[in-house]
């Protein structure tokens, strides 16, 4: 980063603190909070970010930013290591332009661990405990290499922003049924693609055709389905690509129960109800595809489920 933008980023931290450290007001009900945060002026990234959530507590500083992107590094990650910088600027700027704002939507924030931390989180702008920020916070051993797990994870946690927190609705229902990752997978595979690094794009499929179904995630529902091979890279490759996965999301936001801006139900999504919405993404009867991508599991039970989502969301439409 160029030396004065260093000192305007420094300057700029104590106008960014009411951002950093909402007042209480906007603690109180989302709406309320969100209402307020539109009208604070997000401005430029602060120049070091004190972390305050589950054991993380480093403070991390500005590595570099642009419109799309802030990073941030522990004092353990090599400051040689630059390539996050332009690379996580193009995966938000093709996020944006590809699922629409998120808040303000105007960056997100990366902070990056070395050496402690392993793994990944993210927050949406929805989120109290991370300043309103669409943030993610990863740690490895070493960020030196820009291949295989360290861009993977990271775009992996933006894609629980899109799932999450997309099209205004604060949640991720479809959680219950995919669990923690297999979105992710076909998620990572198409920003690969979209940001120029088709060999990395290339390495994520060959590993799903090689990929245990059975393998343990977090969340799993359904041992034994190839996700990514028979559910959706058919759905992917045949309604249209990134647009028909952003479809999904827009049509959860207009018709999955909610209050205010929040998902709220009773009970978790079933997979009736998912296939239902996906033929509503797609605008064509899915239950074939699910047949074949959830055999056992696609059995009466979910066959009624999917003929009462019918019913209980008439909203969804697609030739049958």
């Amino acid at each position: 980063m160029k030396k004065t933008s260093w000192i305007i980023a420094c300057l700029f931290a104590i106008a960014t603190a009411a951002y950093s450290n909402p007042p209480k007001g906007l603690l109180n009900k989302k709406t309320k909070a969100l209402t307020n945060l539109a009208t604070i002026k997000v401005g430029l990234p602060p120049a070091t970010w004190k972390e305050h959530w589950f054991e993380h507590e480093q403070t991390v500083s500005l590595q570099y930013y642009d419109n799309n992107v802030a990073v941030y590094y522990d004092n353990q990650v090599d400051k040689s290591v630059t390539w996050p910088f332009k690379t996580m600027s193009q995966v938000w700027a093709y996020v944006k332009k590809t699922y629409g704002s998120f808040g303000d939507s105007t960056r997100l924030y990366v902070i990056l661990h070395q050496g402690r931390y392993g793994g990944g989180h993210p927050a949406s702008y929805f989120n109290s405990s991370h300043d309103y920020r669409n943030m993610i916070d990863c740690g490895l051993g070493d960020w030196r290499d820009s291949t295989g797990e360290r861009i993977g994870m990271m775009v992996h946690e933006v894609g629980h922003i899109v799932s999450g927190a997309s099209h205004g609705v604060d949640g991720a229902p479809s959680d219950a049924i995919w669990g923690d990752s297999k979105f992710m997978e076909i998620f990572v595979y198409d920003v690969l693609l979209h940001i120029g690094r088709q060999n990395e794009a290339e390495k994520v499929y060959k590993q799903m055709e090689a990929q245990d179904p059975n393998a343990d995630y977090p969340g799993i529902r359904y041992p034994g389905t190839r996700w990514f091979i028979n559910w959706f890279y058919p759905i992917y490759s045949k309604y249209g690509g990134a647009s028909v996965l952003n479809k999904y999301f827009e049509v959860i936001a207009k018709n999955y129960p909610k209050k205010g801006l929040e998902f709220s139900r009773d009970r978790d999504m079933n997979l009736g109800e998912f296939v239902h919405f996906w033929s509503g993404a797609t605008g064509r009867d899915l239950t074939g595809q699910a047949k074949t991508a959830f055999g056992k599991y696609w059995n009466a039970e979910a066959q009624a489920e999917f003929k009462q989502a019918q019913t209980d969301f008439p909203q969804v439409k697609y030739k049958r």
